[in-house]
């Protein structure tokens, strides 16, 4: 996708804090090369789509995406497409989980949500177009062979649909006001946030070359335990963040009395939990050895971030 681009970070002896800018410049640009111009009619649907996409976010998943294929060897170019893929799915679920309908959100990132900067319908249709954008991008993946493009395709299907993270918010909805139980919370974590981060590891293991049983077993445990302490993580920055440093309404889980960690088992817990998680996480990369630092890094920071 993005042959020519070349990276303007440290080499890879250095840490991958060192290095994140240069892939997020480099997801930007697929991005960017992904979506319609805002100067395409629709016009008013496709800035929309552009805003929803380029909003400030961290680009986590994508990161994930380019530090699994580190460890694995993987050529970045290879790791344009679901990079891509991936934060197109991503912005489309925040796009729908701001609505009126579902959490009622009026910023997202610092920045008016996109139904507030645009309208609900706008913001409802930028979302349903985004969702299958993800999808033409893994079908036009030339740098993949047949058999791994629709092995991602079906991974995505599954992490953004009934059984993944579309599922989860639907038991989130469910959920508010009632009192589950520490399986039932982390299961729907597990689908709300968790099945999408799990996926930004798997699919660089599906473009792996020769790839060990064991390694794969190890970065597929590593993906699960640390997509659930990123939601318990937001839980917390939910309490214990402002307005102003997370980029969204602070607080606004205990106002829509949703089932969150904390509200359910206390913040030393949900601290606790994360810190259990992290370490779970990073042992499951010891065999991987060093050439898995870049997500030994990453998880770190998952758990260590400040929004």
């Amino acid at each position: 996708m993005l042959e020519h681009f070349e990276m303007r970070v440290m080499p890879l002896s250095a840490s991958f804090g060192d290095r994140l800018s240069g892939y997020t410049e480099r997801v930007d640009l697929a991005l960017d090369k992904a979506l319609p111009a805002a100067s395409e009619n629709p016009e008013r649907l496709h800035n929309a789509m552009r805003y929803a996409v380029f909003n400030g976010g961290k680009r986590v998943r994508p990161l994930l995406v380019y530090a699994t294929g580190e460890c694995l060897g993987v050529d970045p170019v290879a790791l344009d497409g679901p990079a891509t893929s991936i934060e197109l799915l991503h912005a489309f679920s925040l796009v729908h989980d701001d609505l009126p309908a579902m959490d009622d959100d009026d910023l997202r990132r610092g920045q008016p949500t996109v139904h507030r900067a645009f309208d609900e319908a706008t913001a409802i249709l930028a979302a349903d177009a985004l969702q299958p954008l993800a999808f033409q991008v893994l079908a036009d993946l030339d740098s993949a062979g047949d058999r791994a493009r629709v092995e991602l395709v079906r991974l995505l299907a599954g992490a953004c649909g009934s059984i993944g993270m579309t599922g989860g918010q639907a038991i989130d909805l469910e959920s508010e006001g009632k009192k589950l139980s520490r399986d039932a919370v982390e299961h729907m974590f597990s689908l709300k946030t968790g099945a999408l981060i799990h996926a930004s590891v798997v699919s660089a293991c599906l473009l792996a070359d020769g790839l060990a049983r064991e390694h794969f077993s190890g970065l597929d445990s590593f993906a699960r335990g640390i997509g659930l302490a990123f939601q318990i993580k937001d839980d917390i920055l939910d309490v214990e963040g402002d307005t102003e440093t997370i980029g969204k309404p602070a607080g606004s889980d205990a106002e829509l009395d949703k089932a969150s960690y904390p509200s359910l088992f206390g913040l030393a817990a949900a601290h606790a939990r994360c810190e259990e998680l992290l370490d779970d996480a990073l042992r499951e990369l010891d065999p991987l050895g060093p050439t898995a630092e870049p997500l030994r890094w990453l998880a770190r920071y998952i758990v260590h971030r400040g929004n």
